[in-house]
C-alpha cells in the first residue's frame, strides 16, 4: 500500500484528488468539534453509550460525537441505514428492481430516494435521542437553558437541536458524496474510517500516557498496552487474510472458427471472495438485537420486567445474545450471498460464450456446481465473522475493560474492508493514468 501511494503521489492529478480527499476529511473531523447550540459538553454518559451497543457503534463511527452531542453527532449513520433500506426495497418492489436497472438514470433517481429517506431518518434518530437525553439540552456553560434563551418555549429548544443534528448529517453526507465524486474511492467508507480510527486513537491516547503515571502502576499499564497492541495486530491479520482469500473457478472457453479467424480457446477464472458480503451480516445482526433495546430506552421502558430481563438476559456478555448473534450473522451471510451471488446466471453467461467448468456439464449442473462451492464458502465466511464478532471483544474486555467497546469487530472490519477498497481504487487510477499515457 505505501508503494501504490509513493507511485500515486508521482501523478499529478491523482495527487489533487488525494489532497482533495484530505481535505474534505479534514473538513468532517473539524465538524466533529463544532458544539450544537444549547447542548452540553456531554450529550449521553459514557457508562451510557458503553452499555447500549447500538450508541456504542454510533459513537464509534463518528469518532465519539455523539456522545459529546457536536454538530455531526449522529455522523452518516442515517445515510447508511437509508442506503440499506432502499437496497432491501429495490429486492422486495418490483418497480424500484426496474429503477436500479436503468443505468446511469436510474441510480440518480435511487440516490435521490435515498438523501430524502436519510433526511427523514436523522429528524426521527434527532427525536429519539433528545427525548431520551433531553435533561443536557442546557447552554455551552451548563447554566443557562435554551428554552429560556428562545423566549421560555421548549419545543423550540428541541426543534433548533433537531435541526442542527439534521443539518449536520446533512453535510455530512454532502462531504461523503464530494469525495467519492472528486476525490479517491468512496467518500462514505472513508468518513466511517476516519470516525473508526479518532476513536481508536482517542482510546489508545490515555493508555499510552497511562505508562508514564506516578501511583506505582506504570508498569503494569505498558504490558496493558502492549497485550492491547499485540491483540490488535493479531486480529487485523486475521482480517485481511480473509478478507484478501478467495476461490477462483477456472473456466476454459472453447475455440470457435469464424470465417479465417478463430476465437477462444483462453482461460479465466471465477473468482468468489470468502468473506464478500463484508460487514453488511455483522450491521444487520447488531440492528435487530439492537432494536428492542432501542425501543425499550426511546419509551422508558428499560426499567420494566422486559427491560430487566432483557438486560440480564440479552446483554452483550450474555451466552444467549452470543448464540443468537452468530445465528444471525450466518443467516444475514447467507441472505445477502443470495441476493449479490446468482449462480443460474452466472451459469447462463458461461454458456452462451461457449464457456465451460472443466468435468462439469454446461447449464443446470454447472449452476449446481457454483451453488454448492458458494455455500461452503458462504459458511466459511459466516462462522469467521461469528468468531470475530464474539471472541475479538472478550479479549480486549480482559485487557482492559475501560477501552474494549473502542476495539470492535465491526469498526475493525470497515477499516480493513476501506483500506483495501482505497488501495484499489488508487492501482486502478494509477493503471487508467498508464494507460492513457501509452495511448498519446
Amino acid at each position: 500500500m505505501f508503494e501504490t501511494l509513493k507511485q500515486a503521489f508521482k501523478v499529478k492529478e491523482i495527487r489533487i484528488k488525494i489532497w482533495i480527499t484530505l481535505a474534505l476529511l479534514l473538513v468532517y473531523r473539524l465538524g466533529c468539534y463544532i458544539p450544537v447550540p444549547g447542548v452540553g459538553t456531554s450529550l449521553i454518559a459514557s457508562d451510557t453509550v458503553n452499555s447500549l451497543s447500538y450508541l456504542n457503534i454510533m459513537n464509534m463511527m463518528t469518532g465519539g460525537s455523539l456522545q459529546t452531542g457536536t454538530l455531526f453527532a449522529m455522523g452518516i449513520g442515517p445515510y447508511i441505514n437509508s442506503s440499506i433500506i432502499i437496497q432491501l426495497l429495490a429486492v422486495a418492489i418490483p418497480s424500484l428492481e426496474r429503477l436500479s436497472k436503468q443505468g446511469e438514470e436510474g441510480r440518480k433517481k435511487i440516490s435521490q430516494y435515498t438523501r430524502y429517506l436519510t433526511i427523514i431518518l436523522a429528524v426521527i434518530q434527532a427525536t429519539g435521542i433528545l427525548l431520551n437525553y433531553s435533561d443536557t439540552l442546557v447552554a455551552a456553560d451548563n447554566q443557562t437553558p435554551l428554552a429560556n434563551m428562545l423566549f421560555g418555549q421548549e419545543w423550540l429548544a428541541y426543534v433548533v437541536v433537531i435541526l442542527f443534528f439534521t443539518a449536520g448529517t446533512t453535510i455530512t453526507m454532502w462531504i461523503g458524496e464530494r469525495i467519492t465524486d472528486y476525490g479517491v474511492s468512496n467518500g462514505i467508507s472513508l468518513l466511517i474510517f476516519a470516525g473508526i480510527i479518532s476513536s481508536a486513537g482517542q482510546a489508545l491516547i490515555p493508555m499510552i500516557g497511562n505508562i508514564w503515571a506516578t501511583d506505582g502502576s506504570n508498569l503494569n499499564n505498558f504490558w496493558k498496552l502492549i497485550f492491547m497492541l499485540v491483540a490488535i495486530i493479531v486480529v487485523f491479520v486475521c482480517i485481511v487474510t480473509v478478507e484478501l482469500a478467495e476461490r477462483k473457478i477456472p473456466v476454459q472457453y472453447a475455440k470457435q472458427i469464424r470465417g479465417q479467424k478463430m476465437y477462444g480457446g483462453q482461460s479465466t477464472v471465477i473468482p468468489i471472495k470468502v468473506n464478500s458480503n463484508g460487514v453488511l451480516p455483522l450491521i444487520f445482526a447488531f440492528s435487530i438485537l439492537s432494536f428492542p433495546e432501542l425501543i425499550m430506552t426511546l419509551f422508558g421502558w428499560s426499567n420494566s420486567d422486559f427491560g430487566i430481563w432483557w438486560a440480564q438476559w440479552m446483554g452483550t456478555s450474555s451466552w444467549l445474545y452470543m448464540v443468537i448473534l452468530s445465528l444471525l450473522i450466518i443467516f444475514f451471510a447467507y441472505f445477502y450471498t443470495s441476493i449479490q451471488f446468482n449462480p443460474e446466471d452466472i451459469s447462463k453467461s458461461i454458456q452462451q460464450n461457449g464457456g465451460f467448468i472443466m468435468g462439469i456439464r454446461p447449464g443446470k449442473p454447472t449452476a449446481q456446481y457454483l451453488k454448492k462451492i458458494s455455500g461452503r464458502i458462504t459458511l466459511f465466511g459466516a462462522i469467521f465473522l461469528a468468531f470475530i464478532a464474539l471472541v475479538p471483544s472478550i479479549v480486549f474486555k480482559a485487557i482492559d475493560p475501560t477501552s474494549y467497546s473502542v476495539f470492535t469487530a465491526t469498526g475493525m472490519l470497515i477499516v480493513v474492508s476501506v483500506a483495501i477498497e482505497f488501495n484499489t481504487a488508487l492501482q486502478s487510477q494509477i493503471m487508467m493514468k498508464n494507460y492513457k499515457g501509452f495511448l498519446k
